[in-house]
C-alpha cells in the first residue's frame, strides 16, 4: 500500500468567517484535518475527516464550530490535505 502525503495550508479569519470558510474548504474536499487555533495559538477545536464523512455526522460539528466562532475575533484555520 503506498504512503499517502499531506500537505498543511493555513488561513486566517475573522470570527463571523469562520464557518463560511469551514465550509468552502470542505467542499473542496480531500480535506484529512481541521485545526482551529485562536489569535495566540492555542487550539481550539481539531476536526478529524474521513473520506465517507458527510453532511448529517458533520451537523453536529458545525453547530459546535458557530458557538466557537461568536466567541473568537480572529482565528486560524490550519487544513491538512491529502496530495
Amino acid at each position: 500500500m503506498p504512503e499517502q502525503k499531506f500537505r498543511t495550508e493555513e488561513f486566517r479569519v475573522n470570527g463571523e468567517e469562520l464557518l463560511a470558510k469551514i465550509k468552502q474548504l470542505l467542499h473542496e474536499g480531500n480535506i484529512r484535518r481541521i485545526i482551529i487555533k485562536d489569535k495566540d495559538g492555542k487550539t481550539i477545536m481539531e476536526i478529524p475527516l474521513t473520506i465517507g464523512v458527510v453532511g448529517v455526522l458533520l451537523a453536529p460539528t458545525l453547530a459546535a464550530l458557530g458557538a466557537v466562532a461568536a466567541l473568537l475575533t480572529e482565528a486560524t484555520v490550519l487544513v491538512e490535505k491529502a496530495e
